[in-house]
Formats: structure tokens, C-alpha cells, sequence
């Protein structure tokens, strides 16, 4: 079922994102978590391509373990990264033979370790010109990235909004956005996107806090602002990794009670395959 008309049945629910595993141990561990999770009758799951330039393939094996949990609505993750314009058609007919009718565009992140690479060189170099191609293959719904704070690489809000509606005037249905700490920065997004006459449904997208060295990491490439409160009192319980978990996931608990105060009824969490985290935020809200 395409994600486009779960959104437009249900105007409350959960979503959750997972990311592929690097190892039997990692592959235990998501399994783990689907069945964990299942049970909060998700509106739908996607299946992440990793971080620094991880392999669609990854993605594709993972896609299949959330699969075989009958009943989850599936989307995957795809990148522009060494995605040739021969092998999308083929990648795309394996997804609808599996009945998967949703992909998630993006332009993804430079592979690590290779100075210089450059998007130009791609078939792809962009994430519209990926949601432009996958469009006119048909049969899938589209859903694509929003940054609240803007996307690290543009020169202002401006530019970022009008990068966005690219995306969506070539066939995006709807987008998630990017983690982010201060809901003031998502309102903000949703108010800019209305004044430029964009429409579709934008999620937010929920991190837990949990680590605050690790969180400070994904910060620091994408633009993201960590308030200086909840980074104070986590930084100081660095030597308690358990207390700092529950400062952090308390945060986060008060940052999806704002959102749903707020009238914002959907939630999309980045599980980081951790369940037992995602469950504890679920219950206090």
C-alpha cells in the first residue's frame, strides 16, 4: 500500500526507520527489534542505506528480513551513490516483484575515505533527478528528505526550500525530515513550505537520545543544533552511560509531547535498532 494513502487514512501513528546490519550479531539484533516493534502497528517501516556511502545492497538483503513480518508496510531507502541509469530500472522491477509499492530518495552521503568524489560524476547527482526518474517508472510512492535547519551544503533557507520543491515538483508525495532537538526549527519548516505552496505530508523525524558524543558526531555533519540545555546535563553524565541514556530519552520524551500539543500526530523514529528505548518513549506519550 502506497505510504501516500496510509497518510491520508491515518492522521495519527508511528513510524519506524532501521538500519542494515554489518553482522550476524547486528542481523540478530534487528530481528530482534522487528518483532519487538511490530506490535505497535506501525504505519510503516523503512530500511535505511547507512552512512557513509553504504551499499544498496545492504539495504536490499535488509529489506528482506522486514519482509518476512507479514503485515509491515515496507519502503527502502535509495541513494544516488553508484547508482547507475541501467541498473535503477532492474533494481526498481525487484522492488515491485516483492510487492514493495514505496521508496525513500536520497542523494546520500560521500562514500568514506575517497578524497574529491563528486556527485557530478554520478548518473544520479541529485536526489530530484532520482525522484524524476523513479516517477516515470510508475508504481511507486516517493518520499524524500527536509532539513529544518537547511541541508549543510546550501547558502541559506531559501535556497534549501526551493531545492525541496524541486523534489516535489518532480514527483515527490511526501517527506520526512531530518533529526532535530528544537521543534521550533519544524514549525518553522512547515510555515515556509505553506507560504511556497507545498502540500504534502512532512513528518518529523525523531532521534533518541542516547549518546551524547555519537549524537554531537551526526550533528556536526548535517547541521543540526543540539540544545545546549540537554547537551550540558548529558555531557556531564558521560561516565554514566545509563543515566545519561534516561536524561536523553527523557528529552526526547518531552520533545514528541510538544509535537503531539502541537497537533502533530504522526512520528517517525529513527529506532536505532534499539527497542527497548523506542517502547519507553511510546509509553510516556
Amino acid at each position: 500500500m502506497k505510504i501516500s494513502d496510509i497518510l491520508k487514512q491515518n492522521d495519527r501513528g508511528v513510524a519506524f526507520e532501521f538500519f542494515p546490519p554489518k553482522s550476524e550479531k547486528g542481523k540478530a539484533a534487528l530481528i530482534r527489534t522487528i518483532k519487538a516493534l511490530r506490535g505497535c502497528n506501525p504505519l510503516y517501516t523503512s530500511m535505511t542505506c547507512g552512512a557513509g556511502g553504504t551499499t544498496q545492497r545492504a539495504t536490499q538483503d535488509a529489506v528482506s528480513l522486514l519482509l518476512e513480518e507479514r503485515g509491515l508496510e515496507v519502503i527502502p531507502h535509495l541513494t544516488c551513490l553508484d547508482l547507475s541509469s541501467d541498473a535503477l530500472g532492474s533494481l526498481l522491477d525487484g522492488y515491485k516483484n516483492k510487492g514493495i509499492d514505496n521508496i525513500m530518495v536520497l542523494r546520500g552521503d560521500p562514500p568514506e575515505g575517497i578524497n574529491g568524489f563528486n556527485f557530478l560524476d554520478q548518473d544520479f547527482s541529485y536526489a530530484f533527478n532520482l525522484v524524476k526518474s523513479i516517477k516515470e517508472y510508475g508504481h511507486f510512492c516517493i518520499g524524500v528528505a527536509v532539513y529544518p535547519e537547511g541541508h549543510i551544503e546550501t547558502a541559506s533557507l531559501e535556497q534549501d526550500l526551493e531545492y525541496t520543491k524541486q523534489k516535489i515538483d518532480v514527483g515527490a508525495d511526501f517527506a520526512l525530515t531530518q533529526m532535530f532537538f528544537d521543534n521550533t526549527y519544524y514549525y518553522k519548516l512547515l510555515d515556509r513550505m505553506k507560504k511556497k505552496g507545498i502540500d504534502i505530508p512532512v513528518l518529523p523525524g525523531i532521534l533518541p537520545l542516547t549518546d551524547i558524543a555519537k549524537v554531537k558526531q551526526f550533528a556536526a555533519i548535517c547541521r543540526t543544533t543540539i540544545p545546549k540545555n540537554i547537551e550540558e546535563t548529558m555531557t556531564k553524565l558521560a561516565e554514566d552511560p545509563q543515566e545519561q541514556e534516561k536524561a536523553g530519552v527523557d528529552f526526547t520524551i518531552k520533545q514528541c509531547q510538544d509535537l503531539l500539543k502541537n497537533g502533530v500526530k504522526r512520528l517517525h523514529f529513527f529506532t536505532l535498532n534499539k527497542p527497548s528505548v523506542i517502547k519507553t518513549i511510546l509509553e510516556a506519550i
